[in-house]
């Protein structure tokens, strides 16, 4: 009995550090590349090119390098230009209620 109880706790102690030094270990070689540029939650991952099919925002349709509701620190610089609608809280040109025939189309995806 004694024997099997040591067992189980030996298990126990050998999956929570496993599950410690798994959580501090760097991802494999090539992994990280691959999840840098997966999109999360919808949105383009950090590294993206702007203006690229990649670097899209699906929740807002809109490049997510301009999206001012997912980074409000752009705000600033599209009311500097004049591009901004109060109203609305967002760009004017972006804002498809004051402009409804405005399309926003995401670029195409390239080869």
């Amino acid at each position: 009995m004694v024997h099997r109880v040591s067992s189980i706790l030996l298990a126990l102690v050998i999956a929570a550090c496993s599950a410690e030094s798994a959580a501090g270990k760097p991802p494999p070689a090539g992994k990280a590349d691959a999840e840098s540029t997966k999109p999360a939650g919808g949105h383009a991952a950090k590294d993206v090119k702007p203006g690229s099919h990649e670097d899209w925002c699906v929740e807002h349709a809109v490049p997510e390098s301009q999206c001012t509701r997912c980074d409000p620190s752009l705000v600033a610089a599209f009311k500097a230009t004049g591009d901004w609608c109060d109203e609305h809280g967002l760009p004017e040109s972006q804002c498809v209620k004051c402009n409804p025939d405005l399309k926003i189309v995401r670029p195409p995806k390239m080869p």
